[in-house]
């Protein structure tokens, strides 16, 4: 096993630091460029396609670091991080959190964000020490957007997180994890206002579902009407997510869904 223990004057040495450590979805790249931390954490995990990953998986993924972990630990994507934070990548995410006096979770408005977001509140949001620094920042847009300089300058509220929020991030990543969507319908009669930004990205979740009608999903539709009206080129299909106006899935998803399309079955009424 790796080394995983930081000593005391270590842990001292890096609460006086006034930057905050930053957790962040896939697009939090420029974080350290932009002076707001030394110590950016990006999660890539993606929970909007496929089998999700299991309780002991996302467990392995965030404890301390050991040789069997090889890129599948939290601080894979950490190799921007100043000097003197480096002794903490081997720690688990908790103990890593621990020297900072505030940590920040910066996630974006899509739906995967917002995912990664109540994984991130319900984790640690069990760790009380851990939970009484954390500030959840209000993004309104996508992250991919803002380059360092901008991120630098840019004023938006931070939140205190209270149990209201980890109460709602806990009961969304629950219902999320269930087997049938029930609990996820279930979810949208509760208040969840205090993540604000929770509920819309649940509802373009649910709108994937397949329709009882066609039995696609709304960006699976979006598609067909998009080619049908001439959209046949990749950039428009892929990039361009005014045009698709579809937010919960990436290019490479998109792609698997476009393929899917293709080789689906055909109708054969030849009706007007």
């Amino acid at each position: 096993m790796l080394s995983c223990r930081v000593s005391g004057a270590s842990f001292v040495e890096l609460a006086r630091s006034m930057k905050p450590l930053i957790l962040a979805g896939q697009y939090g790249s420029n974080f350290e460029a932009s002076g707001r931390t030394e110590a950016p954490v990006i999660f890539l995990f993606r929970f909007v396609d496929g089998k999700l990953p299991s309780p002991e998986e996302l467990a392995f993924y965030v404890t301390a670091q050991t040789e069997q972990h090889g890129p599948g630990h939290w601080s894979v994507y950490t190799f921007r991080w100043h000097r003197q934070h480096d002794s903490l990548k081997a720690l688990s995410l908790v103990e890593a959190c621990r020297p900072f006096e505030t940590v920040e979770l910066w996630f974006d408005p899509a739906p995967n964000d917002q995912l990664q977001l109540v994984w991130m509140l319900d984790l640690l949001g069990s760790h009380p020490e851990i939970a009484a620094k954390l500030k959840v920042r209000l993004v309104d847009l996508d992250l991919l957007t803002l380059q360092p300089e901008q991120l630098a300058k840019w004023k938006l509220p931070a939140i205190d997180v209270t149990e209201s929020e980890i109460e709602t991030a806990r009961m969304a990543w629950q219902a999320y994890r269930s087997a049938t969507p029930e609990a996820c319908f279930d979810l949208l009669a509760k208040d969840l206002s205090a993540l604000p930004l929770l509920r819309p990205a649940l509802l373009d979740l649910l709108e994937e579902l397949p329709s009882h009608a066609t039995g696609l999903g709304a960006t699976e539709m979006r598609l067909l009407e998009l080619i049908a009206r001439g959209y046949t080129l990749t950039n428009a299909l892929f990039y361009l997510s005014s045009v698709r106006q579809r937010r919960v899935f990436n290019t490479r998803e998109i792609g698997f869904l476009l393929e899917g399309l293709a080789h689906g079955p055909q109708s054969s009424d030849s009706g007007p």
